[in-house]
């Protein structure tokens, strides 16, 4: 008989990355985390996708801060700074994204929980939020044009374009992580790596949404008070 989820204790585990107990893990034919009768153990962890995503997250940083560096010095430089009209847009589009990261909390807990109704639910929530602030990003675009503000007409111009476009590209790619969760990984598997890489995946997820809100958090703030 296939193996399938009893209780959320492994679920618990892999979240947090703590050693599960041996005597059992919460699947049916398996006991203390390890495969068949010959205790092998099992071939895959949830760390695995916790340590790339952060690895991921420290090249992102490492960009962000060379161009805030690059923003701040080139600031205090010359005499053709000329900082823009903020759209009010830009409001709305950082108050999606805040939302959205707790839709995405919200989604994995659910997980957790062995709410898969939930889950799905409130992922399906998080990528329209998630496409919302794209969409409002491309009208605060457009405004700004209208009013003369090309990404040519001086240094901040180019600066905010960049900020901006970066951000909303490691956006979009989150984006396309959870449609992926969507598709693949939305119902529980058969198997402990199985479920392992599901919770995993979903949990890798969420730490890079909320990243990427709190990075556009700090663009918000230096683009509109650093200028």
């Amino acid at each position: 008989m296939a193996a399938t989820v009893t209780s959320t204790e492994v679920i618990d585990a892999a979240i947090s990355g703590e050693a599960r107990p041996r005597g059992g893990n919460g699947f049916h034919q398996n006991g203390g985390g390890r495969n068949g009768e010959d205790g092998e153990p099992l071939r895959f962890s949830p760390a695995r996708y916790r340590i790339g995503i952060w690895v991921a997250m420290g090249s992102i940083l490492m960009l962000f801060t060379a161009l805030t560096s690059a923003y701040i010095v080139r600031s205090a430089s010359g005499n053709d700074w000329q900082p823009i009209a903020m759209p009010k847009v830009l409001w709305l589009s950082t108050l999606l994204i805040l939302v959205s990261s707790v839709t995405m909390e919200i989604s994995r807990r659910s997980l957790k929980q062995q709410d898969n109704a939930g889950y799905g639910r409130w992922l399906v929530i998080t990528v329209a939020l998630g496409l919302g602030f794209l969409a409002s990003q491309l009208v605060a675009w457009r405004q700004l044009v209208r009013q003369g503000a090309y990404m040519a007409s001086n240094p901040y111009n180019s600066f905010f374009y960049l900020f901006t476009a970066a951000h909303g590209l490691h956006l979009f790619g989150g984006i396309l992580a959870l449609i992926y969760l969507l598709l693949r990984t939305r119902r529980k598997r058969e198997t402990i790596d199985g479920e392992l890489r599901r919770v995993g995946a979903a949990d890798a997820a969420t730490v890079y949404w909320h990243f990427m809100d709190g990075l556009r958090v700090a663009l918000f703030l230096l683009l509109f008070f650093w200028k």
